[in-house]
């Protein structure tokens, strides 16, 4: 059995899916002219290789949020991918994708664009209504248990995912592999490295009723996400990982974003990143916005690239506090910023792209930097391992400049430091 069956949360981790099967050199082989598109919408009909149908499953419909207020753009529409009835073919030597649809606008706008990214590349994508309401669970498990059963290799993007870590608890696959999914999968190798309980690092950790009734299938997650005798954990990656013992650590370059897109035409300015800091509850909201404006002043930024999680409100701040045009990017920053255009210089606060995006961009002469996080823009309420694992992201960005606040005011100049 050499089936391959890929588990996505999120835009990027479905970037990172094909970054890995371009990585292999074992992506599928172009399929034949695909067959007209059923009327319903329904996705194209089970090949001779599928493990098994899946039912329809119906689910809400959803639009693109955007902020709104002056110097906002939003995202364009774009359909639904198909539901349901379509097959996962957990048999074939074919990677197949499968989407567990999150709830949020944003997220499922910018994965119904990767999906046909992925379709585009020849993939079998599955978008599969894991939220959608009373007996999702059951119904997820249920159409996904074949297919789990019959892949050799399982990929999976947030090994913090309750989903996840109870998909693998029930069907315990013999091979692993973790891709991106932000700065999580630096937390993930080292709580994993250390035995640790697996805890999203924004997270205090406290052990809420929730939390003590899910612990029985954590902790048997993460000895499924463990290397052992019988099973194998790789870990596909663009960011420094203390990995365990045993795990297989492969780079991720981004050379299927590289090979497909740009190089992108600068426009001469600045652009800023943001981020989801404030809506984690780890920065507090007024420096934040504070810092944003000094950033878009001192660098002439003209534009500000939305965190898919940011909240309208606080970019409809942004957009009217700076004269900003807030921008809700419609792929993965990584995919917008190759294919430009892009600012000479892209400023961001301490996350992935300070990592991803010096390598998507490498050669085409885009200075990437980042801010780093003072400890008094921290809200009362962050975990105590905000700050050094802040700091963890912004000291291993080899490919960024680091922008260092100077003076004890989140109003202070910021310099290169």
């Amino acid at each position: 059995m050499t089936g391959r069956l890929a588990f996505v949360e999120s835009p990027v981790q479905l970037l990172n899916v094909l970054e890995w099967a371009h990585a292999r050199g074992r992506g599928p082989v172009p399929a034949a002219a695909p067959a007209p598109t059923p009327p319903t919408g329904a996705d194209r009909a089970p090949g001779p290789d599928a493990a098994r149908a899946l039912a329809p499953v119906p689910g809400p419909g959803t639009g693109s949020a955007s902020a709104s207020g002056p110097g906002t753009a939003s995202t364009a529409s774009a359909p639904e991918p198909a539901r349901g009835r379509g097959a996962v073919p957990a048999a074939s030597d074919d990677l197949a994708i499968v989407v567990l649809s999150p709830s949020d606008p944003m997220s499922r706008g910018q994965l119904r664009r990767m999906a046909q990214l992925a379709r585009d590349e020849g993939f079998d994508v599955h978008w599969q209504e894991a939220r959608a309401g009373r007996g999702a669970l059951v119904r997820t498990l249920r159409e996904l248990g074949g297919p789990l059963r019959a892949a050799e290799r399982v990929i999976v993007g947030d090994p913090f995912s309750r989903y996840v870590q109870l998909l693998l608890t029930l069907f315990g696959p013999r091979h692993v592999t973790v891709v991106d999914d932000g700065t999580a999968t630096m937390e993930f190798a080292a709580q994993l490295a250390g035995g640790e309980r697996l805890v999203r690092w924004h997270r205090k950790g406290d052990l809420g009723p929730r939390e003590l009734l899910l612990a029985p299938v954590t902790s048997l997650a993460r000895r499924r996400l463990a290397p052992g005798p019988h099973r194998t954990v790789e870990i596909f990656t663009s960011l420094p990982v203390q990995a365990p013992p045993g795990t297989e650590v492969t780079e991720n370059a981004y050379a299927w974003t590289r090979s497909r897109f740009g190089p992108p035409a600068l426009t001469g300015g600045a652009d800023l990143v943001g981020t989801s800091l404030v809506e984690t509850g780890v920065v507090d909201a007024e420096h934040y916005l504070r810092v944003v404006g000094q950033l878009a002043r001192t660098h002439g930024a003209t534009r500000y690239f939305a965190h898919r999680r940011e909240t309208p409100e606080k970019l409809h701040r942004i957009a009217v506090e700076t004269g900003l045009q807030v921008v809700r990017p419609e792929l993965p920053l990584e995919l917008i910023a190759r294919r430009g255009p892009v600012g000479a210089t892209i400023v961001s606060f301490p996350s992935t792209v300070v990592h991803t995006l010096p390598l998507a961009l490498a050669g085409t002469g885009v200075k990437v930097a980042v801010c780093e996080i003072a400890p008094e823009w921290l809200r009362a309420t962050a975990s105590p391992r905000a700050q050094g694992f802040l700091a963890g992201v912004v000291g291993t960005a080899s490919g960024a400049d680091r922008l260092t606040p100077r003076g004890g005011s989140a109003a202070d100049r910021l310099e290169f430091g």
